[in-house]
C-alpha cells in the first residue's frame, strides 16, 4: 500500500465529519480533489472503506480500522511536533479534552487560565454525558478525559485529582432546607429527582443508597443538573447533585443543600486516558496546570 500522510489525514477527516465535502473543507482542498484522493486510498487498500447512503458516509469495518490507525499516527506525529516545539522554547499545538457534563462547572476556568498562559495552543473541549465520553475514549479521540466514574472494562491510566461531593438539595422554601441532621430514612416519603441512568452522578448515588438499603421514590430522571435544580426549585421533589453544580454555594437559584446525615456522598473526579496512550507534551503540561490551579479556582 502507498498512502501518504496527507491522505490519512483526509480519511480521518472523512471519518470525523461523515461527509466528503466537510472533509474537503477541513483539509482545505476542493471536493473533487478529496473524492479523487479517497478513491485512491480505497484502491491502494484494495477493499471497500466506506459507502454513501442518503448522502451520509458510513465507514465499513475496515474503514473504521483505518480511521483508528490514522488517528493513532496523526496523534503520534502531533506529539512529536509538540516535542520539537518545546525544545525550541515554543508552546503551540492542540489539546483535546472530553468531560462529563457536571465538569462544565469548573473545567472552562481551568482551560481558560491554561490558554492565557499558552495563547498559541488551541483547545477542543467536548462536554457530553458519561456514555458519550466513554465512547470517545474507546475511539481514542482525545488526549484526556474527566469523569467521576471511569469504566472498569478498559485498561486506563487513572488519577484522582479532586473531590466530587454529592449533596441532597431541596427547594429553599421547603421545611427540609431548614432542618439539621436529617436522617436518610426520613426521606422515604419524599419524591426524588435524579440524574439519568448511566451518568456518573447516578452511579455514585445508586451505589450509596443500595449500600444503605434505601430505595428512593423516584418522580423523574433528568439529563442535566440544571434541569434537576429547576425541578427541585419548582417544588417537584428533592434531588441529589454534585456540589460543583451549585458553584460551591449552599443555596442557589431556589434550591439549598439539605443537612442529611451521611452526606455528602464521597466521590472523586478522575483524569483518565488509555494506559497505552503516551500523553503529548501539551497534555502533560495541562495535567500539571490543573494540579496547580485547582487550589485557586475550585
Amino acid at each position: 500500500m502507498n498512502i501518504t500522510f496527507r491522505q490519512l489525514k483526509l480519511f480521518l477527516a472523512l471519518a470525523e465529519t461523515g461527509s466528503v465535502s466537510a472533509a474537503a473543507r477541513m483539509m482545505h482542498v476542493t471536493q473533487p480533489t478529496a473524492s479523487m484522493q479517497l478513491k485512491e486510498i480505497s484502491l491502494s487498500v484494495g477493499v471497500s472503506l466506506f459507502e454513501v447512503i442518503s448522502k451520509k458516509v458510513h465507514l465499513t469495518d475496515m474503514g473504521r480500522e483505518l480511521a483508528q490507525t490514522a488517528r493513532a499516527i496523526v496523534q503520534t506525529w502531533e506529539a512529536f511536533e509538540q516535542g520539537v516545539d518545546s525544545v525550541k522554547g515554543l508552546a503551540r499545538g492542540k489539546l483535546r479534552v472530553a468531560v462529563v457534563s457536571t465538569a462544565k462547572y469548573f473545567m472552562p476556568r481551568l482551560i481558560g487560565s491554561f490558554c492565557k498562559k499558552y495563547p498559541e495552543i488551541d483547545v477542543s473541549l467536548e462536554i457530553l454525558n458519561r456514555d458519550g465520553v466513554v465512547q470517545r475514549m474507546r475511539e481514542n479521540l482525545d488526549d484526556m478525559y474527566i469523569m467521576s466514574q471511569p469504566p472498569t472494562d478498559l485498561d486506563l491510566n487513572d488519577e484522582i485529582f479532586m473531590a466530587n461531593p454529592l449533596v441532597v438539595i431541596a427547594g429553599t422554601r421547603s421545611t427540609l432546607a431548614k432542618q439539621a441532621g436529617v436522617e436518610l430514612k426520613s426521606l422515604a416519603e419524599q419524591r426524588f429527582i435524579l440524574r439519568e441512568q448511566g451518568s456518573g452522578t447516578r452511579m455514585g448515588v445508586d451505589q450509596y443508597l443500595k449500600k444503605n438499603k434505601f430505595r428512593p421514590n423516584i418522580r423523574m430522571e433528568l439529563g442535566s443538573n440544571e434541569a434537576i435544580k429547576e425541578a427541585v426549585a419548582g417544588g417537584l421533589g428533592i434531588g441529589i447533585v454534585s456540589r460543583h453544580s451549585l458553584h460551591g454555594q449552599q443555596k442557589e437559584h431556589g434550591v439549598a443543600v439539605v443537612d442529611v446525615l451521611g452526606f455528602p456522598i464521597l466521590s472523586n473526579w478522575h483524569i483518565v486516558h488509555p494506559a497505552s496512550k503516551k500523553l503529548s507534551p501539551i497534555a502533560t503540561e495541562f495535567k500539571l496546570h490543573m494540579r496547580k490551579e485547582l487550589r485557586h479556582h475550585v
